[in-house]
């Protein structure tokens, strides 16, 4: 398993190229490439030509920093057909890039509409009937998180959706902040996906749900929100044990193919000290997980 930095706090304060050798003094062996506007900026064409994926691969290996993944949010599930098949334009460039790269992890969101989950969900099916075929050429993993406020929210509704593909290269990202969000318990997710649960987003958040519904109340009632944080380990309400316990009894931690990724966004003004607080606590509970799974 890679252990990776998600960047993501550090966008203003550091350059692209700067992220491996940042990464190398918190203490990470991998990044996490999310979006960016020097390389994939959320929903637009990427920005990156040959030259930049050759300088940022030359700052990796200068740093001794691996990149674990690439994510680039993209709407290739829009229910608009000229906006979907842009996405799908601006995915093969995406994947020549991760190629450049010498990287052959993506992960993504599905990025439809929930207002509009059936068509949504064939837009997707549609991009992958062009798509599929590069990655799984390319030798590439794609993994998708069923994101809040997309089409599939539901865990497991997305493992079907995912499983509709039929391509070992398509797994499942597990995103612990966006657990309340699901619909089941994460051990009954994790136990679901198996070995297509091959990404993790670590980060905490409120249980939303909780008090009866009315821990965060929006004006007027019935706002069509979704509510969660990216707060770091123990600010919330994940059960950790649960979590990393559930990782261990898949071996995920003993794979080559996995990858962590430390996700916290809400404390930018702490990020250098949030991010070994993460590193130091997930190292903690994967002994912990390993060694309560090895006493008899």
């Amino acid at each position: 398993m890679k252990i990776a930095l998600d960047p993501t706090p550090f966008h203003a304060t550091h350059r692209l190229l700067e992220f491996p050798q940042l990464a190398a003094e918190l203490g990470y062996k991998h990044l996490q490439l999310t979006p960016h506007p020097d390389f994939l900026p959320f929903f637009r064409n990427p920005r990156a030509d040959d030259g930049l994926a050759k300088d940022l691969n030359k700052a990796c290996a200068e740093a001794g920093v691996g990149i674990a993944s690439v994510l680039p949010v993209l709407r290739w599930a829009s229910p608009d057909e000229e906006e979907r098949q842009a996405a799908v334009r601006k995915w093969k460039r995406a994947i020549e890039l991760t190629v450049s790269l010498g990287v052959n992890v993506m992960n993504t969101e599905f990025t439809g509409r929930p207002e509009l989950a059936e068509k949504s969900e064939d837009a997707f099916y549609r991009s992958m009937e062009e798509l599929l075929p590069m990655i799984e050429r390319e030798g590439i993993d794609v993994r998708i998180d069923p994101h809040p406020d997309d089409f599939v929210e539901d865990g497991l509704e997305a493992l079907r959706v995912i499983r509709g593909l039929n391509s070992t290269n398509i797994g499942f990202v597990f995103v612990a902040c966006h657990s309340f969000h699901m619909g089941h318990s994460l051990q009954d997710i994790m136990q679901a996906a198996g070995g297509r649960l091959r990404l993790v987003h670590v980060a905490d958040t409120m249980d939303h749900t909780a008090s009866s519904g009315l821990r965060y109340i929006t004006n007027p009632p019935g706002n069509a929100v979704r509510v969660h944080q990216h707060l770091k380990i123990g600010d919330g309400d994940v059960d950790w044990d649960a979590f990393f316990g559930g990782l261990h009894g898949l071996g995920f931690f003993d794979r080559e193919d996995t990858v962590m990724v430390s996700s916290v966004f809400a404390e930018n003004e702490n990020a250098a000290e949030v991010s070994r607080y993460q590193l130091q606590t997930m190292n903690s509970y994967i002994a912990k997980a390993k060694q309560e799974r090895s006493q008899p």
